[in-house]
């Protein structure tokens, strides 16, 4: 079983397993961000997609990639005039920091907030739908929930969010090499050595 964090992609890896492995079904499922080590240490998952930092005793921790940061605002914005945003652009703006935020980035200047931080980050999209505030988030959690009342501008100054697979050391599986082959870009002939 392969864990993904929210905006995570694996579709491609997942086709090329079909294709490769295609006795062997591989199930997906989503994981939280906060919960993401403790799934992996829970015994069901054979490796995860996750975000980095995580605690990494004993696993193996490949980083892939990483998301541009953008700032998620209502597409009525007068924020939406520029092609891309810095943090000094969002000076007096309200900047939501839901509670499963992912990068806590500080906005020097920006205004507080008259409300409690929204639980999911789902939640704090639909604040900002409102027209109350900016939200900062990985690109691809500003493209999982997409509204046409939102949109977003990349964030030149804000940090990225690196997205790696991992699994338990203890518990790499011929299946797991298999995986990892495919993320890394083997081809179903190519030799590990």
């Amino acid at each position: 079983m392969l864990g993904a964090i929210p905006g995570a992609t694996p579709g491609k890896w997942i086709d090329l397993w079909n294709e490769r492995m295609p006795r062997t079904r591989l199930e997906l499922r989503e994981i939280t961000v906060a919960d993401q080590r403790a799934e992996l240490d829970g015994g069901d998952l054979d490796a995860a997609l996750v975000r980095l930092p995580i605690d990494r005793e004993d696993l193996h921790v490949i980083p892939l990639y990483d998301e541009v940061p953008v700032v998620v605002c209502a597409a009525e914005s007068h924020l939406t005039a520029a092609d891309e945003l810095g943090l000094d652009d969002l000076a007096g703006e309200v900047v939501i920091s839901p509670a499963d935020d992912v990068l806590a980035v500080n906005v020097p200047d920006a205004a507080p907030a008259a409300f409690d931080p929204p639980a999911t980050t789902a939640d704090a999209v639909e604040v900002v739908a409102a027209g109350v505030g900016v939200l900062i988030v990985p690109m691809s959690l500003a493209r999982l929930h997409h509204r046409r009342d939102v949109t977003y501008r990349p964030l030149r100054d804000g940090p990225t969010s690196t997205v790696a697979l991992a699994w338990q050391a203890s518990r790499t599986t011929p299946a797991v090499d298999t995986f990892v082959g495919i993320v890394r870009g083997r081809t179903a002939n190519s030799s590990r050595d």
